[in-house]
This record gives C-alpha cells, sequence and structure tokens, in this order.
C-alpha cells in the first residue's frame, strides 16, 4: 500500500523524531523547574524559561531541512503551504507543551514568558535555516540567547526589554514586540524561500 503524500512528507522531514524530541525537552524542562524550586521564588526560573525554548526552537530547526533541494524546485505543487503547515504545528506543539513546566505566576517567569521564548526563539533559528541551513540553523539563536542570559544582568535602559527578551517576565510589552517580530520575520521567510540548501548527509 502507497503512503499518502503527507506521510511522506512527515517521513522525509523526520517529523515523528521531531514530535518526540519535543516532548522530550518539555519532559526536562519540568524536571529543570522543580529541580530549582521555581514555585518559591519565580526568578529561579528564568534558566528554564530562557533555554528551554531554546533547545524546543533547535529541534524545530533541525526538522525544517529539504531531503531534496532539486525536487522541490521542480515541484507541480508550491511547497509553502506544507512549510507553513510544519512550521506552525511543531511551533504550536511546543508552546502548548514547554509553559506545563512553570505554571503560576503569569505575571513574572510563568507561562507568557515561556511561550513568548518559545516564538521568538523559533523565528530566530527559521530565519537561521533560510540564510545557514537546516543544520546550523539554531547556532545563531544559541549565541544570541545565551549572551543575552549570561551579559544582561544589570542591564538598564529603555531599549533593554527589546534586546534582552529572552530574559524578561512575561508581561513586558517590548520583549513581546521583539520576540513576536523575529517570529513573524524568520517564519515568513522559511514559508516562503525554505532552507538553504546542503550536502548529502552523513
Amino acid at each position: 500500500m502507497t503512503a499518502s503524500p503527507l506521510v511522506l512528507y512527515a517521513r522525509s522531514r523526520t517529523l515523528p523524531t521531531t514530535v518526540a524530541a519535543l516532548t522530550g525537552t518539555a519532559a526536562f524542562a519540568v524536571w529543570a523547574a522543580a529541580s530549582l524550586d521555581g514555585y518559591l521564588d519565580p526568578d529561579r526560573r528564568v534558566p528554564v524559561v530562557a533555554l528551554a525554548p531554546l533547545l524546543a526552537a533547535a529541534v524545530i530547526g533541525v526538522s525544517l531541512h529539504s531531503p531534496c533541494e532539486e525536487l522541490d524546485r521542480t515541484a507541480v505543487r508550491p511547497w509553502w503551504p506544507r512549510r507553513l503547515a510544519q512550521l506552525a504545528g511543531l511551533t504550536a506543539l511546543a508552546s502548548v507543551l514547554l509553559p506545563l513546566a512553570v505554571l503560576g505566576h503569569p505575571e513574572v517567569f510563568g507561562p507568557p514568558a515561556v511561550l513568548r521564548n518559545t516564538l521568538g526563539s523559533t523565528g530566530l533559528v527559521a530565519a537561521a535555516a533560510v540564510l545557514l541551513g537546516a543544520r546550523l540553523s539554531w547556532l545563531p539563536a544559541f549565541g544570541y540567547v545565551t549572551a543575552v542570559y549570561l551579559g544582561s544582568a544589570g542591564a538598564h535602559g529603555s531599549a533593554v526589554p527589546v534586546w534582552a527578551w529572552p530574559v524578561q517576565p512575561g508581561s513586558q510589552p517590548g520583549a513581546w514586540a521583539a520576540a513576536l517580530g523575529a517570529f513573524a520575520v524568520g517564519g515568513a521567510l522559511y514559508v516562503v524561500r525554505g532552507a538553504r540548501a546542503e550536502g548529502p548527509r552523513g
């Protein structure tokens, strides 16, 4: 029996493995948040709020590869609806699972902050997939988020919520604007252009 086009697409992008990896990332985030006793002090959740969405975005980014660039270019049907569905579906799954690690205190480092960071990190990774390819798509986001996490302590100024959005409380409008902007731009780039072609795997 021949598999349906959607099943073939999911297999070619290793989507079952990606879904399993996102589930594992969420489980790790729940464990990490509990280990930090974040229910006692929401500020202890910052590592989970900043880094768990980054890990989930990296998982999503690797799945954005195209196994056959030549086939994609010569296909009769446009690929952008499939790319949109893939990116939106995986982002939605991560956005549902990861906030379970930080339930409570929504105004500080709770579910809104995790949701914002998931969107922003995924946008950075999607843009990097277009520019660098899916295999290295995690690298710019990893560098940016870790630099902000390690270097933003004590920073002051009205622009801080914008550039340091990964470590801001969930109620910061500037942080939300920056993260949503990153997701919109990165997502649009990927949907329209797809990931950059890469050499053979292995």
